[in-house]
């Protein structure tokens, strides 16, 4: 009678183990999961032109529910995407430093330079546009270009504290420098107060925010900006007259995409 009572017991102690056994293995894949994800935050630049390249193709065509003809896809070179150094987003302040070689052995005349050129440099046309989610962080990427804009000072394009007739008329002058948000960039384009004649590089913060979102995942400012760049920055792209570079951990700025609630969970 003992015996069995015995055996009764360990058969209870190993379905209670055979019970804990799946809770722990989902544990265990939590903490997998969550070491890949700080991969990913270490080394978000490794990518090739190439595969930032594909990436932003692709999610040009999602945000707009279109397909490139192969003519277009053919046109859509490498040579589109400015590669930065591996891990430059972790520091804001060598921005300028990491761009200045896109524009060869003529940068100085380009981005430092304070003097109009009649028939060759416009008012108000930058030859760098940085475009981000929100007027803070514009403001924060801008530190990056400080040692370029003694002579010709940068300007800001976000509505957060400025009027439209404040940036129109800083627009009247030589710009080399410009930092922005999607909605402001575009009205400024469109009442022809910003000219894109020298426009060569065009940087995307690709940083989420402290939710999760970026420029390619906020609601509203990404409508914002596909719509921006869709009408003024992919014709040039296309033509090989513009470069695009994506600044910061651009793959994490779009793999929490399409998940609902995400921002009332962080």
């Amino acid at each position: 009678m003992g015996s069995r009572r015995k055996e009764k017991v360990e058969n209870d102690n190993n379905k209670k183990r055979k019970a804990i056994s799946p809770i722990k293995s989902i544990k265990k894949n939590k903490q997998k999961n969550n070491k890949s994800n700080e991969i990913e935050k270490i080394s978000p630049t490794s990518a090739s032109a190439s595969e930032q390249l594909d990436f932003f193709v692709e999610q040009f065509q999602s945000a707009n529910a279109l397909h490139l003809s192969s003519l277009e896809l053919e046109s859509l070179k490498d040579t589109c995407v400015l590669e930065l150094p591996q891990d430059s987003h972790l520091d804001v302040n060598a921005l300028g430093k990491d761009i200045k070689p896109a524009f060869g052995a003529s940068w100085k005349e380009v981005l430092c330079e304070g003097k109009l050129v009649q028939g060759e440099i416009d008012a108000g046309s930058p030859a760098v546009l940085v475009i981000s989610s929100s007027a803070l962080r514009s403001i924060e990427l801008l530190r990056g270009f400080r040692s370029f804009t003694k002579e010709c000072h940068a300007v800001k394009l976000f509505s957060k504290h400025m009027k439209v007739e404040e940036q129109v008329s800083l627009l009247k002058n030589r710009v080399n420098i410009a930092s922005g948000t999607p909605s402001r960039i575009k009205k400024l384009i469109d009442i022809e107060a910003l000219s894109l004649s020298r426009l060569k590089v065009l940087v995307l913060d690709m940083q989420p925010d402290v939710k999760g979102y970026s420029l390619l995942t906020l609601p509203q400012v990404r409508d914002e900006f596909w719509d921006l760049f869709k009408n003024y920055f992919y014709p040039p792209m296309i033509q090989g007259d513009l470069r695009i570079c994506l600044y910061g951990p651009y793959q994490l700025a779009v793999r929490l995409k399409g998940k609902k609630g995400y921002a009332d969970k962080e």
